[in-house]
């Protein structure tokens, strides 16, 4: 015998309607999903490789351990580092390495490649290297124009041609100095170190305290900081003034 049915059924609750979304402050052109960049990563690729050939070919044509104390060629190591993870990202649709990491090895082998060609060989330069150094010869004038040169204006067209901009700060210029302040301190105590007479017991002619004293080496010290960070502030403001090349993409896939 079934149950008789209640003649008053109790109302059932609401189905709560689902939330109402809310527009997104984002315009849907510009989420992009990540994208293949063959040509950025082949670039890169091969400006990796020619910094590290460079060191590799001055490493083997000289000291190790005062080739490896000059700055242009710790620069060049660093490139050879940042370009080859660049690549591998650009290659693998990966996120870009931290502006703050392209901005201060871009500064470094621009600074490198200024010194050499303004103060280091040019012979109106009260700091213009002379004999040998001054004009190398073989595999040395070799690894010379591949550091001082090339890479650098590789690293420079990268940035240009193959990097997002707006991604430099101007808080990050002070913190790109770090590593200059704190080769200057190893190569005054390098220098303090060695016996007086040692060959290039300083490495770089307006840091040569036997020479110019403490005075005039801070003094040198102190405009090349400040130019340096003019310098870093240059690369700030035009990274932000700059197009972006990379805004457009092919429908392929894949863009440069």
């Amino acid at each position: 015998m079934t149950a008789p049915i209640p003649r008053d059924i109790p109302d059932l609750p609401a189905i709560p309607s689902p939330p109402a979304l809310k527009p997104s402050p984002v315009p849907a052109t510009a989420v992009v999903p990540p994208v293949r960049r063959p040509a950025a990563a082949a670039f890169r690729l091969l400006v990796a490789l020619a910094a590290a050939g460079g060191v590799t070919l001055e490493l083997l044509l000289g000291d190790p351990s005062r080739v490896l104390s000059h700055f242009t060629i710790q620069s060049n190591m660093l490139l050879a580092l940042v370009m080859a993870l660049s690549a591998r990202r650009a290659w693998t649709a990966g996120r870009p390495l931290p502006g703050t990491v392209l901005g201060a090895t871009l500064l470094y082998v621009v600074i490198a490649a200024l010194v050499h060609h303004l103060l280091l060989t040019d012979e109106a330069s009260s700091f213009s290297l002379t004999g040998e150094a001054a004009a190398p010869t073989g595999g040395q004038a070799l690894s010379h124009a591949v550091l001082h040169t090339v890479t650098p204006i590789a690293a420079v067209l990268d940035w240009l041609l193959l990097t997002s901009p707006g991604r430099m700060h101007l808080r990050q210029a002070s913190t790109w100095l770090l590593y200059p302040m704190a080769y200057l301190a190893f190569c005054l105590t390098r220098g303090e170190l060695l016996l007086p007479g040692t060959p290039d017991r300083y490495l770089y002619p307006f840091l040569d305290v036997g020479q110019d004293g403490f005075k005039r080496v801070l003094g040198n010290a102190l405009l090349l900081g400040l130019s340096f960070y003019a310098l870093a502030v240059l690369l700030v403001a035009l990274d932000h003034a700059r197009p972006n090349p990379t805004h457009h993409r092919g429908k392929t896939g894949f863009r440069l």
